[in-house]
Formats: structure tokens, C-alpha cells, sequence
């Protein structure tokens, strides 16, 4: 009968230790290699601190899962960024190893010393070249037997930096290991340096400063007293079944990380394409990501709630749930059905991928991208329903409006979202949300009378009359456009201008020129009233300037409002007066809310 798992306690040399025809592996949906300086510094603190305390017991380094299912491939379920950084280490102490038995004197006083250290050498050459004893002399001599020798094959589809661990491997010195690592043109100093080579210069500068007997010591308790529990598995799921019920002292995987490998596990003989479309998921979403949109867990966050409110799994009798189960649990435990069939899966969040790509640049999106986390979920539900040819800024600008007005309402209001008036409302209306065949004159409608029937116009008003906050400068910008049929876009390079200044060298002088003391000052100058949209490099320019001077259009070589797209900007340059004070703070102040008000109750 199949072996079914196979626990073992191992020293890390013997764990490391392969047979010729074996190899670690990383699997294709592990994430990439991680640890840093903070870990690394961790490691060797530990292996230093348990060698001087005089231990009776070894040093446990927590827990490795091996998937065996494949015959000499030893796919690394948990333990892929440890084995990593012990290669990475056992690679530093190589070359320092080399470097001391080079210049070491050869006398009786340091005979057991050389005859230690030569040892140590033998285990680790034995480790990342799966050298026999007898093989170690013209592999000293050769270097070029010890290349492209397979210990640590890395099949990650997140992984960008792949050739960087064989090209420290392979290297035999540190100046040939730095001069192959990959340099990131757009970093400084050490971080232009990937993971792999950062850590392992730091092992290798650590290791530089410990004399001779101390590496020999060293090397010994790492490779002799410090130990794993090998768990090898000859099934994959029980494999990650372990992972999920065990603790160890690595990163834990995230949601998607496990996600992908049950996936992965379900692709079965349609492995190839799966890998595909995943790296295609995961690229995808790490652009979304850098645009603040959406990560890989979000975007299956959004399917869950998507499928929930198909389902109208949370519509109970007479109320609606709002307990959410976690990603994992959704997907691994209640809903594996959603994992059988692996490529179905991808198109459905390509689908998701797909829409978001889509209306990321509408301007009504990237404003209510700047509301509340959540907002995301719901927008992304109507998406769905739509073929992504047949998605418009004009077709989707009604739900936008709804979003916009109930999480302006949050914004304002001393609630949180988990409230009946946000939570408890959307999720009842993501059934409808998700369902083509209910207008959005209708979710509209919904919208609407829940607003008016919740909220009372005097409160809303009061509260964004000393409203001190950002969000609603970007709302307010929008409305204004909007109410003048002007053109409302905002870029990544956008400020919030402080019409009166909030601080900087002339703040005590301008602040004496409108006629207010400290307290005064501080409650006005943050009011939504004295807030605009600027462009950075203007706002750089002219941000602690007088009023009449950011509003002047005679001197064309100096930067102002007059430069800005953003039409409220505009509209300054011909204000009645060249002072702006604290009535006229108030004045725009009242202006804002009244726009604001007209807008959420319309």
C-alpha cells in the first residue's frame, strides 16, 4: 500500500542533504521568495543565542511539509522561504569556509581547527553540489563542476528573480555573486538588490566579522544542533490539509496562496493551463494593486459576494445575514464545488479583472474609489452583470451616484460601516445589484427612499459644515463640474489646496490679515469651504502664498490658479475681492454643504 505521511525530526544538514536524482521544488502557485534583512538578522540571532547558552537540546526550527507525490521532487507545501535562507546561509558560510582554509596557518596550534572547518566544507559541498567525499578535491580545483547542479527548483509563478538563487549558487566567491545579481535601476544602495542577494550579502558580511574558530563553532551548531519536522505526504491535499492545521515558524500563506494550491490540486491533467491563467490573474492584479484598486484577495473577495448575492445566500426570513465567512474558509470548506473546476474559476475572476480594467480611468469611478474600502464590493457585483463591451461611463453612472451618495453619508456621519444604514442595506441590495433583469431606475429607487427614510437634511448639513476631512473636496470638485457641464477628471499628481494656507511663512501674517485668533483659525482653515483641487507642482509653487497672489493672472512666468484644469481653481481668478478671510470661508463653506445636500437628497 502507498505510503500516507511520513513525519520525521532532522538536523538542518541532513535536511538539506539530497540523493543525486532528488531536488526541492516550489510549486507553482507558492508566492515568491520574501524574507528580508529583519528575518534574516532573526535567524542568525537565534542560532548565535542557542549556541552560547550551553543548550542540552537542539534549536527547533518549526515544521517542514514535503508533497512526495512526485518521485524525487520534494514540492515544498510550508517551509519554501526557510530552505531558501538556509541555502542561501550554507552558500555565505561556503565562501567564507574558502576564503579561511586559503590563509589559515598550517601549524599543530590550528590542526584540529582546519580539520573542523575542512569537514564542515565537506557537509555543505555535499548539500549544494551533492558532492561525495571523493568528488570534493576536483571540484575545488574545477569550478566549473559545480555548476548547474539542481538542489532547488523553482516553478513559482510569482517569482521574478528565479536566476537569482542559481546565480549565488553557482558563484564561487562574493564578487562573482555580485557581479551577476540583478540590480532594480529605480532603487538606491542595497535595495536595489533583490531579496535573495540582499540576505545572503548579509549572512556573508556577519560571517566575515566572526573570527575562525567562531565560524567553525557556528557552522557546527547550525548544521548539527538546529532541527525540523520533515513531514512528508504522498497525497497533495493532505499535504495542504496539514499546512492549514499547522503552525510553523515561516510567513503564513495568504488566502489566495491556499486558494491557488487547492485549485491547483483540483487542475489535475489541465495543470499547464491553469498555471497560466493564474500568473495572468496574479500580473493583473498586481497592477490593480499598485492603482490602489484591487489585490488577488479582494478580487475574490468580490467574487464571493458576487456569487452570495446570485445565491441570495444571506437573505433570510424576514431579515438579512450579514455574517461574511473568510476567504479560506469560503473557498476551501463551504463552497469547494467553486474549486473543481479550476479554469471556470479563472474566467470568472478574469471577468471581474476585466471590468475593472475597464472603468479604472471613468472619473465618477476613481472618485468613489476614493470612498470607503467596502464601496468596491458593490460596484464590482453590477459590473458583473454586464458583457464587458456593453460597459459605459454613461451606463454606470447612475449606480456610481448611489454608491457616492450613501458612502458620503458614512463619511459624515459618526457611524461605521457594519451599521444597519450601510452594511445591512447593501448587502440586501447586491441581490439586486448582481440580478440584469432589475433596472437601476429601480435600484435607484432603493437608494433614495432609504437615504430620506434614515437620514435628516439638517444633521447632514450640520455635519459637513464642520466637516474637516479630504474626500469631500474631491466630491465637491465633481459636483461643481457637473452643475457647470465642465469637464471632472483628477490625477494621481493631485493636491488639496488650502486657499488659506494652513501653514507655512507668511501663515501668522495671513491669519492676522483675516482678523482671527489661533482657535479661529484652526477650526476655518480645514473646512471643506477653504479646500480646492490643485495640481501638485502648482500647489507646490503657491501654497503658502496670500490669496491675491495665487489668484493673479498679470505675472505669466509665475505658477496660480490661473494654470490649473480643476474649474473651482478657475473660477478664483475672478473672485470680487483679493482678500480671503474667514467670511468668505464660511461663505464657500455653506456653498459646499448646500451642493452636497442638494446632491444626496435629489
Amino acid at each position: 500500500m502507498a505510503k500516507s505521511i511520513e513525519p520525521q525530526l532532522k538536523n538542518i544538514g541532513d535536511y538539506l542533504k539530497l540523493s543525486k536524482k532528488e531536488n526541492f521544488l516550489i510549486p507553482e502557485y507558492q508566492r515568491a521568495y520574501s524574507w528580508n534583512i529583519e528575518q534574516c538578522d532573526k535567524l542568525l540571532q537565534d542560532i548565535e543565542d542557542f549556541g552560547s547558552s550551553d543548550p542540552d537540546d537542539p534549536y527547533f526550527f518549526g515544521s517542514i511539509i514535503i508533497d512526495c507525490s512526485d518521485p524525487n521532487r520534494f514540492s515544498l507545501i510550508d517551509g519554501q522561504q526557510r530552505t531558501t535562507t538556509f541555502l542561501l546561509l550554507i552558500k555565505a558560510i561556503l565562501i567564507r569556509l574558502n576564503e579561511v582554509l586559503l590563509i589559515i596557518p598550517k601549524d599543530e596550534d590550528s590542526e584540529d581547527l582546519i580539520s573542523g572547518l575542512t569537514d564542515r566544507r565537506k557537509i555543505i559541498m555535499g548539500i549544494l553540489y551533492k558532492a561525495e567525499a571523493e568528488d570534493i578535491p576536483s571540484m575545488l580545483k574545477d569550478h566549473t563542476k559545480t555548476q548547474n547542479i539542481l538542489i532547488l527548483e523553482n516553478k513559482s509563478i510569482n517569482e521574478s528573480y528565479r536566476q537569482e538563487f542559481i546565480n549565488i549558487i553557482n558563484a564561487d566567491n562574493f564578487e562573482k555573486a555580485e557581479g551577476n545579481a540583478y540590480k532594480k535601476s529605480y532603487k538606491q544602495k542595497d535595495n536595489r538588490y533583490t531579496n535573495y542577494f540582499r540576505n545572503f550579502k548579509y549572512f556573508y558580511n556577519k560571517l566575515t566579522k566572526k573570527s575562525d574558530t567562531q565560524l567553525n563553532v557556528f557552522t557546527k551548531i547550525f548544521l548539527k544542533e538546529c532541527q525540523v519536522i520533515e513531514i512528508r505526504s504522498w497525497q497533495i491535499e493532505q499535504a495542504i490539509t496539514m499546512f492549514n492545521s499547522l503552525n510553523s515558524t515561516g510567513l503564513p500563506l495568504s488566502d489566495a496562496d491556499i486558494i491557488s494550491a487547492k485549485l491547483y490540486s483540483y487542475a489535475s491533467d489541465r495543470r499547464e493551463d491553469f498555471n497560466k491563467r493564474w500568473e495572468g490573474i496574479l500580473n493583473q492584479t498586481k497592477k490593480l494593486d499598485s492603482q490602489k484598486i484591487a489585490n488577488i484577495d479582494s478580487i475574490l473577495q468580490q467574487f464571493m459576494y458576487i456569487t452570495r448575492a446570485i445565491n441570495k445566500e444571506y437573505e433570510k426570513s424576514g431579515y438579512v445575514d450579514v455574517t461574511t465567512p473568510g476567504l479560506r474558509r469560503y473557498y476551501a470548506d463551504r463552497e469547494k464545488e467553486l474549486l473543481q473546476d479550476a479554469l471556470l474559476l479563472c474566467h470568472k475572476l478574469e471577468k471581474i479583472i476585466e471590468n475593472w480594467n475597464k472603468v479604472k480611468e471613468y472619473p465618477v469611478v476613481k472618485l468613489l474609489l476614493k470612498c470607503n474600502v467596502n464601496v468596491r464590493l458593490f460596484l464590482s457585483s453590477y459590473l458583473y452583470r454586464y458583457a464587458l463591451k456593453d460597459i459605459t461611463n454613461k451606463e454606470i453612472l447612475l449606480i456610481c451616484e448611489c454608491l457616492l451618495k450613501l458612502f458620503i453619508l458614512l463619511e459624515v456621519e459618526n457611524l461605521g460601516y457594519s451599521s444597519v444604514k450601510f452594511k445591512t442595506f447593501l448587502f440586501a441590495e447586491n441581490i439586486k445589484l448582481v440580478n440584469p433583469n432589475i433596472t437601476i431606475n429601480e435600484i435607484y429607487k432603493d437608494f433614495c427612499e432609504h437615504i430620506h427614510e434614515n437620514w435628516n437634511v439638517n444633521d447632514i448639513k450640520e455635519s459637513i459644515l464642520f466637516y474637516n476631512k479630504n474626500l469631500l473636496v474631491f466630491v465637491n470638485e465633481y459636483l461643481y463640474s457637473k452643475d457647470n457641464k465642465l469637464e471632472f477628471n483628477f490625477s494621481d499628481s493631485v493636491n488639496i489646496e488650502h486657499i488659506m494656507p494652513a501653514s507655512g511663512r507668511n501663515v501668522s501674517i495671513i491669519r492676522q490679515d483675516a482678523g482671527m485668533d489661533q482657535n479661529e483659525f484652526k477650526e476655518a482653515v480645514d473646512k471643506v469651504g477653504n479646500k480646492i483641487l490643485l495640481e501638485d507642482d502648482i500647489n507646490q509653487s503657491i501654497g503658502n502664498e496670500w490669496f491675491k497672489t495665487k489668484k493673479q493672472t498679470s505675472i505669466h512666468n509665475k505658477s496660480g490658479y490661473k494654470d490649473s484644469k480643476y474649474p473651482i481653481a478657475q473660477s478664483l481668478i475672478n473672485y470680487h475681492k483679493d482678500t480671503w478671510t474667514k467670511k468668505d470661508i464660511d461663505r464657500a463653506t455653506e456653498k459646499v454643504a448646500q451642493r452636497l445636500i442638494n446632491f444626496i437628497f435629489s
